[in-house]
């Protein structure tokens, strides 16, 4: 079977996360800015989309070289092998970016990587008129950063954070990659006690019970890919019957997924309902300073409001500090908090054991973690 170079895109500050993931299913990998490379046949295109909890998309290399004028970008990008990927029926909508580069125009860029595209199948499918474009999605994108050119083809479709069980929505969700990544970050396994105390849509505890259970993050969504004319459906069929043997449906989880707001408890058990995980979880009703618990060495993951606007400050603060009163006595639980407000700590009253910086969407958020002492 023939082998690609590949890439899992990734958001600023998580690509090492998605680096492990590739590792730990088999892969060798290069860690770039935003990006994996690794390789792999047509079958580890549909496992890595299948499988991969953090990443964004994953994408087929089609070609790179460095172009610094637009008949070079036109000529290097129309050599590349498009007759044994394109059907002649297929659409391919081309994207572009530019970066520090002599072809900085993005129009101009997209614009003449289509035209070699299509010269280069019209050639091959003996075509004097259009092309159809009426059959299948293949996106391109070609992207030139300091006049190096990488042009790719994604094979996911929407991204991978749109895992097909969110069907009710909250106010500012996490991503369901991102909620992935955190949850990586800490120090938690499944044996353990998980807490998210403002669960909102209910997106942590819900990707903490996948993990615990082995259920691959792709299982309720397709991928572009698996439309494409070229690829067998039995051979998607068959990666997809490999990762539901992986499932582990009887092993004890204590998961918990607490929030003040009744209607987000509602929201929340939907999407736990859709993932089919609605009974692995413990939804409650319970505002932050009335949590109790005589648990021991548990986990504590949160995605806290920011209070970016001024009139929310005030209430952020003291909510910061209610949860300070709630999980410092906790000494054997450690605690890690998503959020934009730098001085959390002060609030919190606790010098953090590490800080990360993340990027959630385009916003700069801090990964305050404080580390337990666990009871043996």
């Amino acid at each position: 079977m023939k082998k690609f170079n590949l890439m899992a895109t990734a958001a600023a500050g998580i690509e090492g996360i998605v680096g492990q993931e590739l590792r730990d299913l088999g892969y060798e990998t290069n860690v770039e800015n935003g990006r994996v490379r690794f390789e792999g046949t047509i079958e580890d295109i549909i496992k890595t989309n299948l499988w991969l909890r953090t990443a964004d998309r994953i994408k087929i290399i089609v070609g790179e070289f460095n172009a610094y004028t637009f008949d070079e970008l036109f000529e290097k990008t129309k050599a590349l092998p498009w007759e044994e990927l394109l059907p002649m029926d297929a659409a391919f909508p081309m994207n572009g970016r530019s970066h520090n580069s002599k072809l900085h125009s993005v129009p101009d860029v997209q614009s003449i990587a289509k035209k070699a595209v299509v010269s280069k199948l019209s050639d091959f499918y003996h075509r004097r008129t259009r092309l159809p474009e009426s059959g299948n999605l293949y996106q391109l994108e070609t992207m030139i950063n300091k006049d190096h050119v990488i042009v790719t083809m994604d094979t996911t479709g929407e991204s991978l954070f749109k895992r097909g069980y969110r069907v009710a929505k909250g106010p500012a969700p996490l991503k369901e990659n991102m909620a992935a990544a955190l949850i990586m970050l800490t120090n938690w396994y499944p044996d353990m006690p998980f807490l998210d105390p403002m669960c909102g849509s209910g997106t942590l505890p819900i990707e903490a019970a996948m993990m615990a259970r082995k259920i691959a993050p792709g299982f309720n969504r397709d991928f572009a890919c698996e439309k494409w004319d070229w690829i067998d459906e039995s051979l998607s069929q068959k990666v997809r019957d490999e990762a539901d043997l992986k499932a582990d449906y009887d092993k004890e989880v204590d998961i918990m997924a607490y929030d003040v707001d009744g209607n987000m408890i509602d929201v929340a058990k939907l999407n736990a309902q859709e993932a089919g995980l609605l009974h692995d979880i413990q939804f409650k009703q319970l505002a932050v300073q009335d949590f109790k618990t005589d648990k021991v060495n548990g986990v504590v993951v949160s995605n806290p409001p920011y209070g970016e606007r001024l009139d929310d400050k005030r209430s952020v603060e003291k909510l910061y500090k209610d949860l300070g009163k709630v999980f410092r006595p906790l000494t054997s639980w450690s605690k890690y908090f998503l959020t934009s407000d730098l001085e959390f700590e002060k609030f919190y009253g606790q010098k953090v054991t590490k800080k990360r910086k993340l990027y959630n969407g385009y916003l700069r958020t801090d990964y305050f973690q404080y580390w337990g002492k666990k009871i043996r």
